[in-house]
């Protein structure tokens, strides 16, 4: 069985839940959070993130997590994501919304070091913010889960963004994909391309006994990317000793691991829950 299913299938289910998190964006225009939008972390149009700072002040500096959208590799923007933002804030964090490039105008080296940037902007910039570059968090959902970890296992992407591996206190994946063999779609080929590269996008091909902990969550009815994205990595993970928190939410589809943390929609999965939790934050 693969990893994933088809480009049209995947694109449906990204256009109904695009308006979805249009509608989850609506309660909180306001929040207990000050918004710096449109931050520049490189040279291209999209190198650009927001950075969403908690109002109340803190007696010592914030964890920061910085969270990559879904999206097939192909679409998305940070601004579908103001509700992840607003949650994370919730939990005290400070959070980083990066855009990054899309296929087809690049292939997995351009976004995997947009991605590397950003984190190391981050990583950079993060006490400025209030926040501790110690307590970095990588985040994702979708194709940004794989990206968030993979940028974590394989370290060749900071070299090839010109910066060393920062600190990564922790990963957190939202239906992610990372054992997702044999490509069957043309874009998939094209993106990871040339066949021989193939491995080379696979998560669970870095893993490694020095890796960060992880939090991976997964919805037992998601159709976009199977549930043993998530299964095979953590039991990867933990064989070499790492820790691998694996959340299996029944009755949850691909997009409502990341759609719970809307604040109409927290009734559907535990996710908020299980990253406070993970980021010593509950």
């Amino acid at each position: 069985m693969p990893g994933r299913v088809p480009l049209t299938a995947a694109f449906a289910d990204w256009v109904a839940t695009r308006f979805g998190f249009l509608a989850a964006n609506m309660p909180i225009i306001f929040g207990p959070y000050v918004r710096h939008l449109d931050i520049s972390y490189g040279e291209d149009p999209q190198h650009r993130l927001d950075v969403y700072v908690p109002s109340e002040r803190a007696a010592a500096p914030r964890p920061v997590v910085v969270f990559w959208h879904g999206g097939r590799w192909k679409f998305g923007d940070k601004a579908e994501y103001r509700f992840v933002a607003a949650a994370l804030t919730q939990l005290g964090c400070i959070a980083i919304l990066p855009n990054y490039r899309h296929y087809p105008r690049v292939k997995m080296q351009g976004f995997m070091s947009d991605a590397a940037r950003a984190a190391l902007w981050a990583s950079a910039c993060a006490a400025e913010w209030g926040g501790d570059p110690a307590q970095m968090y990588l985040m994702g959902h979708s194709a940004g889960a794989h990206m968030a970890v993979l940028l974590a296992l394989d370290h060749k992407h900071f070299a090839g963004a010109g910066g060393v591996v920062p600190r990564i206190a922790g990963v957190i994946g939202l239906s992610g994909a990372y054992d997702f063999l044999p490509l069957l779609e043309a874009d998939d080929q094209d993106m990871f391309g040339p066949a021989q590269n193939y491995p080379q996008s696979q998560p669970i091909n870095f893993v490694r006994a020095d890796a960060p902990a992880m939090l991976l969550v997964h919805g037992l009815e998601d159709t976009i990317t199977w549930p043993k994205n998530s299964r095979n990595l953590a039991a990867a993970l933990a064989a070499l000793g790492v820790t691998a928190t694996l959340k299996l939410y029944p009755k949850v589809s691909h997009s409502n691991t990341v759609a719970a943390l809307a604040l109409l929609a927290r009734g559907r999965a535990p996710t908020l829950r299980d990253i406070a939790a993970f980021v010593g934050r509950s």
